[in-house]
């Protein structure tokens, strides 16, 4: 513990962003960095618990408690506070492949069960993590680190999300070659097109690290769409190992009538319009553009916050967000205790840049979608909702019910659906032969990774089913181990 009383003298304390009505008016990073003495300061508000459960990586009531990579983080905090940051970002990178991207875009379950948590607000530990990762990029502590020596095993990994680009780095560390395939343009899957300049960049942050993978020696094959331009089954004659990275890509549509109305989209599809767009040339030149459209953005959680800063971003004239549970309280409720993540209600960056472009938050709760209105030749005109009450069923089970005279409707000419994924698109694991599971993921034990196929393995959302980030880079890192054991008959992976 670097100061015994430092979670009695200092109050936590997070960067400042950009002002909401500045930011929006472009596609930059909207966090300002915090000074050595505050992050110091913070550092020394950890207490080194004895039993540290920011690092447990448990699931407990189906949600993330603590972090699922395990990062040191009491230790990285001490040597922190000390002053001693390259010792500190060595310690973090013992455990996480890729500290500039989770410091970012990670929610921070380790914070939602840090201790001291309990009785005040806990520590600031993504932001730490952030400046840690920075800090080793500006130093030039973290380097390109090829391999001494080859193994003559070959490894293609199939996706280059959070989950392939950590399984490659570590195949690629112990000394396979690695050829990681994406179906894109660009590699870096939900990392390059899933998530919003403003909240990950792409030039700056993504593809440094993928640059950095290259010269370690990993190679990255782009528009390689396995099943359609590439066979699956000659990557099996032609590699030694395959490991499917592939995320969980299908997403869940909306039952509604008229749901094939023009401008109506898929979230995704939409967010990644928008980053071609302002990597190809200029943000405007999305074919799916929000500017003087009234959006209606369908779905709550990370992908609706994303949907929403675009739109913003983008200029629309209205925006409403529909989610369909209750509102959460300010404080954690009685059946929500520590360490168990906090579902406590709080204003995303998205949200709290409509709120000042639009004077409120943009967010409808316990509302869901009657129906969409319009017609076949001019596409989507409004939407009809219905509030709902979450009741019993006879199994016991919470579904909801429509409150009588409550629908509503919404001018919309532009209609995003972020209802979330369920699961991994199919052809390509049919051509492999690979089972799968009740939800149509990959059936692959967790911790030995692999599929019913000999020498193909499975990580990140195609095998556990829609997740965060840091879950697939523990993935990631874990398939990488039992690829190695199973071409190596041991491995030094950790």
């Amino acid at each position: 513990m670097g100061k015994p009383t430092g979670f009695i003298e200092y109050l936590r304390e997070l960067p400042v962003d950009r002002v909401p009505l500045e930011r929006v008016r472009d596609w930059r990073e909207f966090h300002h960095h915090m000074d050595e003495k505050r992050l110091r300061n913070q550092a020394a508000r950890c207490m080194d618990c004895g039993v540290p459960f920011c690092h447990t990586g448990k699931l407990i009531s189906g949600m993330a408690a603590g972090c699922p990579i395990h990062n040191l983080i009491p230790e990285w905090n001490d040597l922190l506070y000390r002053g001693l940051w390259r010792e500190a970002l060595e310690r973090l990178l013992k455990t996480n492949n890729f500290p500039e991207f989770t410091g970012r875009v990670c929610p921070a379950p380790c914070e939602g069960s840090c201790v001291l948590g309990i009785s005040a607000p806990p520590v600031a530990i993504k932001t730490i993590e952030a400046a840690l990762a920075d800090q080793g990029w500006d130093q030039g502590w973290i380097a390109a680190e090829p391999p001494a020596e080859r193994t003559g095993r070959k490894v293609v990994v199939i996706g280059s999300g959070p989950a392939g680009l950590a399984c490659a780095a570590q195949l690629n560390r112990a000394g396979h070659t690695v050829t990681v395939l994406e179906r894109e343009d660009r590699p870096g899957g939900l990392l390059m097109y899933g998530i919003p300049n403003m909240k990950l960049d792409k030039k700056d942050i993504v593809l440094r690290r993928i640059e950095l993978m290259e010269r370690e020696g990993v190679r990255f094959v782009c528009n390689a769409h396995v099943g359609e331009n590439v066979e699956a089954q000659l990557l099996r004659k032609d590699f030694d190992a395959v490991v499917l990275c592939t995320g969980a890509t299908q997403p869940r549509d909306l039952a509604a009538p008229n749901r094939k109305l023009k401008g109506v989209h898929f979230a995704m599809e939409y967010l990644t319009a928008s980053t071609k767009a302002l990597l190809d040339g200029g943000p405007d030149r999305s074919p799916i553009h929000a500017k003087g459209r009234n959006v209606v953005v369908i779905g709550g959680g990370d992908t609706g916050t994303d949907c929403v800063a675009t739109a913003v971003r983008q200029g629309c004239a209205s925006l409403r967000q529909l989610e369909i549970l209750p509102r959460p309280p300010m404080e954690r409720a009685e059946d929500n205790p520590w360490p168990e993540w906090p579902k406590v209600y709080k204003l995303d960056y998205g949200q709290e840049e409509a709120a000042a472009k639009f004077g409120a938050d943009p967010r409808s709760y316990v509302t869901t979608v009657k129906r969409l209105n319009g017609d076949a030749e001019a596409g989507i005109r409004s939407v009809t909702t219905v509030q709902i009450v979450w009741q019993r069923g006879g199994d016991g089970r919470l579904v909801p019910a429509e409150v009588p005279d409550s629908e509503q409707e919404i001018a919309a000419d532009l209609v995003l659906l972020a209802l979330g994924f369920t699961g991994p698109e199919q052809p390509l694991l049919a051509e492999l032969g690979v089972k799968t599971d009740a939800r149509s993921n990959i059936e692959a034990e967790h911790g030995a990774f692999a599929t019913s196929v000999k020498g193909v393995f499975a990580a990140g959302d195609c095998r556990r089913g829609q997740s965060l980030v840091v879950w697939a880079i523990d993935e990631g890192r874990g398939a990488a181990r039992e690829c190695d054991r199973y071409l190596m008959g041991c491995t030094d992976l950790p």
